[in-house]
């Protein structure tokens, strides 16, 4: 397909700036454009299994702390609705609660019930969002969990603790929905530079490391994220010449 025909189905916007990467080089653009798709498809298993083992493991130990295979539906009444999480803004003295947990659950309930399907504990976990989980890890529910969510990292480094772990996961999470929205993950401003998808793969080796090592070498066979990356690095290698 013709370079012309390429921008109008992309957008001139979006594939601008793989251009100016590439020195208005209409035929790197593509190549570009292409790579950094399939680097993001590549990421896809990695993140994929990532997200269901942090999710079952976390629902297993509050499943265990609570003593409430139901808790993601009983606790819109305990933890998720706690008056710790209101609070009053200093600068226009509204008051402002986080009920961000509480109204996720509320929703995921609000869309199997138009599906016609019984509620069930097991639904409305498989229902949430990455930043669900994510947030388990935040000061201010993780304080009301008793710090119960860092116990799914059996191999977690001397050193390491909450801080550490919610830093990783809200890069992932940000990076997630970067690619889920087709967004550019082979820049540092104008530059074609891949060392932001390399730091969130380690990021997401880490991750499973922390929770059992033995999932990086069950994910060996389908993880292809470090082989994508290679091959997009050798755009960067061709000669400029005019393409049409």
């Amino acid at each position: 397909m013709k370079f012309q025909k390429v921008s109008l189905y992309l957008s001139n916007q979006r594939i601008d700036r793989y251009l100016a990467a590439t020195g208005n080089n209409k035929t790197k653009a593509n190549r570009l454009y292409k790579a950094n798709l399939k680097i993001a498809q590549a990421f896809h298993p990695l993140l994929g299994i990532l997200e269901v083992t942090l999710r079952n493991r976390i629902n297993a130990i509050l499943t265990a702390h609570f003593a409430d295979p139901d808790w993601i539906i009983n606790q819109k009444y305990g933890f998720m609705n706690s008056p710790s999480l209101t609070n009053i803004n200093r600068r226009t003295r509204q008051s402002r609660t986080n009920d961000f947990l509480k109204s996720s659950v509320e929703k995921a309930e609000r869309r199997i019930r138009r599906l016609r399907i019984p509620i069930a504990s097991c639904k409305i976990i498989a229902d949430q969002a990455l930043g669900f989980w994510t947030d388990l890890f935040e000061l201010h529910h993780y304080r009301l969990l008793l710090g119960k969510p860092i116990q799914i990292f059996n191999h977690l480094p001397s050193g390491y603790g909450r801080s550490e772990v919610c830093k990783k996961l809200n890069n992932i999470r940000r990076f997630r929905n970067r690619i889920n929205h087709n967004e550019p993950i082979c820049f540092r401003g104008n530059t074609i530079d891949f060392t932001y998808a390399e730091e969130i793969y380690n990021e997401c080796i880490e991750i499973l490391e922390w929770i059992d090592p033995e999932l990086i070498s069950w994910i060996g066979d389908i993880d292809a994220v470090k082989i994508k990356i290679a091959n997009a690095k050798t755009i960067q290698q061709i000669p400029y010449f005019s393409s049409a």
